[in-house]
């Protein structure tokens, strides 16, 4: 079990019987009253975020999760085809199935899936990942550091917000939780 005080981001709870994990939580002790935990929660079957307020001290079910680490191995398609580390068993899962972060996916990529009563909900990408852009605007004489963003497409077709004077060819670091640009990678 589970309690409002054990919240953090990307803790996962079961709400209404459906499997949902916590994007932004915040902890509120009004002058008068008990207090409450304000959250979102984006559900892992159907992806919609739920704005709700718990009671401090309410306690939630924890969802019988299966994490299995696999390997991406290729894509045909809207079909994605992974191998179990341990058996070497292949499974092949929709585009659908797999989440927002599937256009991160790199072949030979270790990940994790979570796995809900027999059916893969998610594919967890490690938290950072080195891809190469391979196509962006060109850089301009005068584009700072400090300076905008412009997007950039990386070798998995992603389309990332990186600094204007990214060239094509850098192998940059993402934070996949945020699919934001860290650091060029040397």
């Amino acid at each position: 079990m589970i309690s409002t005080v054990d919240f953090r981001n990307g803790t996962r709870l079961i709400v209404d019987g459906e499997p949902f994990y916590i994007v932004e939580f915040q902890h509120v002790k009004p002058g008068k009253g008990g207090a409450f935990v304000r959250t979102k929660l984006k559900s892992y079957l159907t992806g919609n975020v739920l704005d709700r307020t718990f009671r401090s001290g309410e306690r939630f079910e924890e969802p019988d999760l299966e994490e299995r680490e696999m390997q991406f191995l290729y894509a045909t398609g809207d079909s994605y085809t992974f191998m179990d580390t341990e058996t070497y068993e292949q499974l092949t899962f929709e585009k659908q199935m797999l989440g927002e972060n599937v256009d991160l996916l790199k072949e030979n990529m270790v990940v994790t899936i979570l796995i809900y009563e027999n059916r893969p909900i998610a594919v967890e990408l490690p938290n950072f990942i080195e891809l190469k852009v391979i196509d962006a605007e060109p850089s301009v004489r005068g584009d700072t550091a400090t300076g905008g963003t412009k997007p950039a497409i990386v070798e998995t077709g992603a389309t990332i917000k990186v600094p204007l004077y990214l060239e094509v060819g850098t192998v940059i670091k993402i934070d996949t939780r945020t699919r934001s640009y860290v650091e060029r990678v040397r």
